[in-house]
């Protein structure tokens, strides 16, 4: 089984969501002996944003980068997407990685009836960091979103881990996190 982490807060050790998301794939870890953990820090290595040099593929190492990011989400059984909210969406660098990933042909396509996505029986566990409190809010661009793109491409099986408030108070802070490291899923086959 194999389990990509995917980091796109540019906070550093400062994160909410590179804190959950370790600890979300440390988790997996522990539980499925084995596991293969893919790591992709979007701030640190970051993806060039989608042009039309590169829907041409102008560029041979940027199509060959494009092809491996692509290859890598296709391969991975589980995905842990790290996704702070940036002015009420998602930073423009998990951006890139979706316009990566969401290739007509590969990860969906469209049928008589409608799109299909075609990356199906993966899971997604995005960890979900927000200075504010948006869950169910009109300000929620980034899980209805991240929730969209992923079904339209095949990925229905996604759980949120949310640390809300952060930005309040230390105290906000402290409560926001303890509540989202105790509601990290366990691998499903394990649970009984």
């Amino acid at each position: 089984m194999k389990l990509l982490h995917i980091d796109s807060s540019a906070l550093g050790a400062n994160s909410v969501t590179r804190e959950l998301s370790a600890a979300v794939t440390a988790r997996w870890q522990d539980d499925l002996p084995g596991l293969r953990v893919e790591h992709l820090d979007l701030d640190a290595d970051p993806i060039p944003h989608l042009t039309g040099r590169s829907l041409a593929k102008d560029d041979p190492a940027e199509s060959e980068r494009s092809e491996r990011i692509l290859q890598q989400f296709l391969q991975a059984d589980v995905i842990v997407i790290g996704a702070p909210m940036y002015n009420f969406g998602i930073p423009s660098t998990l951006k890139a990685w979706i316009d990566r990933v969401a290739v007509a042909g590969k990860t969906f396509r469209y049928t008589a009836d409608g799109p299909e996505g075609l990356a199906k029986g993966k899971k997604a566990i995005v960890v979900s960091g927000r200075g504010g409190l948006h869950t169910g809010q009109p300000s929620d661009f980034q899980e209805t979103y991240l929730r969209h793109v992923l079904g339209f491409i095949g990925v229905t099986d996604v759980e949120f881990v949310r640390a809300e408030g952060v930005s309040y108070s230390p105290q906000h802070r402290a409560d926001a996190l303890a509540a989202a490291h105790a509601s990290i899923p366990r691998p499903q086959r394990l649970a009984a």
